[in-house]
């Protein structure tokens, strides 16, 4: 099974378009939680027990494990084959690079840890986004108009006629196909999301900053036209419950609201 396929599986049995982003910050953990690896892995376990019926993937934020070296690997590893094989992982390790480079990242990423799909920088130019794309049952999702406040330095800066976000959109359509390359659009840009998805009616988009970025489901899906998307919240649900010791039942809650609410706002 390809990665869009096990995409389009788990949105299908699970009537979800809803994406937990498992982004662990060991201080936000409730406190009864040990402060480690060990301590670490609990809790995302927890996290995906309590919610993998409700979701069509997960996406981990590379950085979050990374930043601990070889345990912070091993810990990465660990929480991936925890996830149910049936849903879709999507590795958010937004890497971008020369070609021997991203061959090796796409190697690491996709045979190594086994995700089935990339976040990835498209600034260095189709050369440095091909070695993803070889990999012919994975796909990528390229940034191109991301939620942060600092999109607006480049990505909604003009080359000429068009927006730097929409010159991306333009020549990258062209390196894949829709079952292969999405895009990463943030929710904290319905306007632009509306406009990005006619011009892209039938790619997958990753959209982040639903929940504590601000994004609002009911803008989202209204923007989204119904077209093939990923609607990702982390904070929101991961750290729902608090300090509380049934910290997963509420996250648990917190995923049933969200995919409530975008469903709702889909019919």
């Amino acid at each position: 099974m390809t990665g869009y396929e096990k995409l389009i599986s788990a949105e299908e049995r699970n009537n979800s378009i809803l994406c937990v982003g498992l982004d662990i910050v060991a201080d936000r953990m409730p406190t009864h939680i040990e402060r480690s690896i060990d301590g670490m892995l609990q809790f995302n376990k927890a996290i995906i027990n309590s919610t993998s019926d409700l979701v069509s993937s997960y996406k981990i934020n590379f950085a979050f494990y990374e930043q601990y070296g070889i345990r912070g690997f091993e810990l990465l590893k660990k929480t991936i084959d925890s996830i149910p094989k049936e849903i879709h992982i999507i590795a958010d390790a937004k890497r971008g690079d020369i070609g021997n480079t991203s061959r090796a990242y796409a190697k690491a990423v996709f045979e190594e840890f086994k995700c089935d799909s990339i976040t990835v920088s498209p600034y260095m130019g189709e050369d440095s986004v091909s070695p993803f794309l070889r990999y012919e049952d994975k796909m990528v999702f390229l940034l191109c108009l991301t939620s942060n406040s600092g999109s607006k330095d480049f990505e909604k800066q003009k080359i000429g006629s068009d927006y730097l976000y929409e010159v991306v959109l333009k020549k990258s359509m062209k390196w894949g196909t829709t079952q292969n390359l999405g895009y990463v659009v943030g929710a904290t840009h319905p306007k632009e999301l509306k406009s990005i998805r006619e011009k892209a009616p039938n790619s997958f988009f990753l959209i982040p900053g639903v929940g504590a970025q601000g994004g609002s489901p009911y803008d989202v899906i209204t923007a989204n036209n119904n077209g093939p998307a990923i609607i990702n919240s982390s904070r929101g649900i991961i750290y729902a419950g608090g300090n509380e010791l049934k910290y997963a039942e509420f996250s648990r809650l917190a995923a049933l609201e969200l995919r409530k609410q975008l469903n709702e706002s889909r019919m």
